[in-house]
């Protein structure tokens, strides 16, 4: 299903200049294609129009990585419509003034093909009553290089594990490998990600981040400068590939040697804007102030048991970082208090955020800059809000009575 999307906003390009593709901040050639494409509206362009067009925002562009980056997207984003001209697939209805994106809606939904920072720049303040993401961590990891050597199975700083005990592992991103300026690039990255969230969200609203132990200090730091209120850590209780080994090339000499403690948690950092007076006076404004319980004997706690992502789930949405829909509907259902308002995911990856908003019953929006993402999200989404669980408190379940009680004694089994 596709609906117009009710914020304006565009596809906004960074201002830079010269030639030097290496200075280019990550994904925008990619933002200018597409921004030129919108103007272009359902008319199509040669390679040459687009490269002229890019030459005036970004200096030259080889035409080379235009034609590999419009081909790696048909016909997800683009159409083919002849050698060497495309057009998008998807028209967007323009009026004299604005641009309104396209999003696609499931249920109640919405994914938005944007830049989070330009979409949050757009937001009317107080909008939003919670945020749930998973960043993409380290950066390096997420940019359109290294991406696309992930997706091509080889090369980068992306660690594909090798196959153990007849199972696949999936690929790792390599915390370790980040550098002092990695790691102020971090640092500044969530800076602006809590200064952009602090001016949506409403007072009370829980900002909770996926991070791991390697830098949940930094994210933490960094979001507090925004103003947010740092409210401590959840604590995902998960057996991850991380840590334990023993030192490179000497394993035998030093089998008794773990290098690094083996990763069993992963912290997701808990923010929340200040609250506007008392926590009973929030509640009754803004809906928020606090987690919504279990049930009425359980408090919602902030160490959650949770097994790895099933297969059935990563059949569905194949991304490096998804989450595992258990987790996040318990999460997911806890950040809105009285179950009322809505969560954003400004970095959505494959929807999984979305998707335990809508089996939940909750009104989501999630904001995704990658074309191959977002199209992955659109077919997940629905897929992943339907999926059985037996240890999360489904739609059915919101308005308490005695199915709500049955499904939080549930969940006594996957929290403590």
């Amino acid at each position: 299903m596709v609906a117009e999307f009710d914020v304006q906003t565009s596809f906004a390009l960074p201002q830079q200049s010269g030639s030097d593709s290496m200075a280019r901040a990550p994904g925008t050639i990619r933002d200018a294609i597409l921004n030129y494409l919108v103007e272009m509206s359902d008319r199509e362009a040669t390679i040459g129009d687009i490269r002229a067009a890019l030459a005036k925002k970004l200096g030259d562009v080889p035409a080379s990585s235009i034609r590999s980056y419009l081909n790696l997207n048909v016909p997800d984003i683009f159409e083919r419509t002849g050698r060497g001209r495309y057009r998008l697939k998807k028209k967007l209805n323009i009026d004299s003034n604005k641009i309104n994106f396209l999003c696609s809606a499931e249920g109640r939904a919405q994914l938005v093909p944007v830049d989070c920072f330009d979409w949050l720049a757009q937001r009317e303040p107080n909008s939003i009553h919670a945020v749930v993401t998973d960043p993409p961590y380290g950066l390096v990891e997420y940019t359109d290089k290294e991406q696309t050597k992930l997706r091509n199975g080889r090369g980068g700083v992306w660690r594909i594990p090798p196959s153990f005990d007849g199972h696949k592992r999936a690929p790792l991103p390599r915390f370790t490998t980040l550098d002092e300026d990695d790691l102020k690039e971090l640092y500044l990255f969530f800076k602006r990600l809590g200064n952009s969230l602090a001016r949506v969200v409403v007072p009370g609203a829980n900002i909770v981040v996926a991070s791991n132990p390697l830098l949940a200090h930094i994210v933490s730091s960094a979001m507090a400068q925004s103003g947010l209120e740092i409210r401590g850590y959840i604590s995902r209780l998960t057996m991850t590939m991380r840590g334990g080994d023993r030192p490179k090339n000497a394993h035998h000499e030093f089998d008794g040697v773990s290098v690094m403690p083996r990763s069993m948690w992963e912290p997701w950092v808990l923010l929340r804007r200040p609250l506007e007076g008392r926590v009973q006076d929030n509640l009754r404004k803004w809906k928020t102030g606090g987690f919504r319980r279990p049930s009425k004997e359980q408090p919602f706690g902030d160490v959650i048991r949770s097994s790895p992502t099933r297969r059935a789930e990563r059949q569905i949405a194949p991304h490096p970082s998804l989450k595992p829909q258990g987790f996040l509907r318990y999460l997911v259902r806890a950040v809105l208090p009285l179950g009322e308002g809505i969560v954003l995911d400004p970095f959505a990856g494959s929807g999984s955020t979305l998707a335990a908003a809508n089996a939940v019953g909750y009104e989501s929006i999630g904001l995704e800059r990658d074309p191959i993402y977002y199209q992955m999200a659109t077919r997940a989404i629905p897929a992943l809000a339907v999926l059985p669980l037996n240890n999360v408190i489904s739609a059915s379940d919101r308005s308490g009575g005695s199915s709500g009680v049955k499904a939080a004694k549930r969940l006594k089994a996957s929290s403590y």
